[in-house]
């Protein structure tokens, strides 16, 4: 398992764990680590505090291209993969669209619904497809 795959799946944790806690992500993050066990990468932190910045657009774009979907209503473990690969798709000029897509259907396979790496990688298809277009609204980060 790569390193980058290990920084998602903390990421995952943390958002996850925040979002069925009603909390806000990074004061998750912040607990994760201090504990330091198990580790949180330097990425992991990066996709967590990514997501938090960016949460509102990321979710208008899955809202917008989840077909038959309301957000509210994704198993909450494919929601903050979603949410994850999104931002990688629009915020991360060193991921390629495919490592991001295929990173996200890889946990899902791992985590989630027999259903959900279907939904992921459609989704997520079709985002990388509007990836100019969506990247132009959304100021890639530095």
């Amino acid at each position: 398992m790569s390193a980058r795959h290990k920084a998602r799946k903390r990421a995952l944790d943390v958002l996850f764990e925040a979002e069925q806690r009603g909390r806000d992500p990074l004061t998750s993050l912040a607990e994760h680590v201090s504990r330091g066990e198990p580790p949180v990468s330097a990425y992991a932190v990066e996709l967590v505090e990514g997501v938090a910045a960016h949460r509102e657009a990321i979710d208008a774009v899955l809202a917008r291209h989840a077909q038959g979907w309301e957000l509210d209503r994704m198993p909450a473990v494919d929601r903050n993969v979603l949410r994850i690969a999104v931002y990688e798709l629009l915020h991360r000029d060193d991921i390629p669209g495919p490592v991001a897509v295929a990173e996200a259907v890889a946990l899902v396979s791992e985590l989630s619904t027999d259903e959900s790496p279907g939904f992921v990688n459609g989704l997520l298809g079709t985002v990388l497809g509007l990836r100019p277009q969506l990247s132009q609204v959304e100021p890639q980060d530095s």
